[in-house]
């Protein structure tokens, strides 16, 4: 059975004849009739009075019209569908909080474009509330947020952790931070601190760590690329995932570089995050899997 055979019964039952199907079909009426026979073989009902002026549905066809009508109705809402996710998927819009654009993120957009090269890829630095948020409402089809190790994933998402590391210190390359080994709270006190604006997991990091101190002077800034423009430009020091450093062309270069901190350990964790509730568009399912494969080859990725 073929989704046509069902369209040619609908349309001799709307326009009376086989004749006037075949020329709005622009198909032969020996190749409708033929069509329709073989339908007809295949249910065991004559669907269509012959007659010598023309054919018209039966009595039996017309009790069928009903469960036709629901065949061609799912068939048309498969495409479309499956068109609106086509047309989803040329674009994939991606919120994070632009942690590990270097070294993770941009390899993984350059490999998904080149089996995606019509697929436009949006990606928006957002704080990770901001991102839960367009998840939730479907206007962003993945997310890249930051944990702290022993942090509750939100449980409506699907989490995928790509990346490990450990909060460092972000220097410039010729400041006094830069001469020590292992840089302390009290060393941080004296220096300007740019911290991440509230809503990032680092703000919360940096609120814990200083315990209530006050640095010389702060700044309070969105997202890990600023806060390194601004550490470049000697405005101060910040505080910063490794994995957020590491292959930046401004650490790179010999502009920016990081120390340890001498503080009890804590990982921080880069999850890739998507809706549980909906099925993805393909495009975003291979955006996701080139940025498992990135992490893989990264080798810091979670086991």
């Amino acid at each position: 059975m073929r989704i046509e055979q069902l369209e040619y019964v609908q349309a001799v039952t709307r326009l009376g004849s086989l004749r006037r199907v075949a020329e709005e079909l622009h198909v032969s009426q020996p190749a409708l009739s033929e069509t329709l026979r073989n339908l007809e073989r295949e249910l065991g009902v004559e669907l269509l009075d012959r007659r010598r002026s023309g054919a018209r549905i039966s009595a039996e066809g017309r009790e069928l019209l009903p469960y036709i009508a629901q065949v061609v109705e799912a068939v048309d809402s498969l495409r479309r569908a499956a068109d609106e996710q086509h047309r989803v998927s040329r674009m994939v819009r991606v919120g994070t909080v632009s942690a590990a654009t270097v070294s993770l993120v941009l390899p993984a957009i350059r490999e998904f474009r080149e089996s995606h090269a019509q697929t436009q890829v949006e990606v928006v630095d957002a704080q990770q509330g901001e991102i839960h948020i367009a998840l939730r409402e479907g206007s962003f089809d993945l997310g890249l947020v930051n944990y702290l190790r022993g942090d509750d994933l939100a449980p409506e998402f699907h989490s995928t952790e790509l990346l490990r590391g450990r909060p460092v210190v972000c220097v410039r390359a010729d400041s006094r931070l830069a001469r020590l080994s292992v840089v302390g709270v009290d060393d941080l006190l004296g220096e300007p601190l740019i911290v991440m604006r509230s809503g990032y997991v680092m703000h919360r990091f940096v609120h814990r760590l200083l315990d209530g101190r006050q640095p010389l002077f702060s700044y309070s800034v969105d997202g890990a690329e600023m806060g390194k423009i601004m550490v470049a430009n000697g405005l101060g020091a910040t505080i910063l995932p490794d994995y957020s450093i590491q292959d930046d062309p401004l650490e790179t270069s010999g502009v920016i570089t990081w120390r340890p901190l001498d503080c009890r350990s804590t990982e921080v964790l880069l999850v890739a995050q998507r809706r549980k509730s909906t099925a993805p568009p393909q495009a975003a399912r291979a955006l996701h899997d080139a940025l498992v494969r990135r992490a893989g080859a990264l080798g810091v990725r979670a086991a």
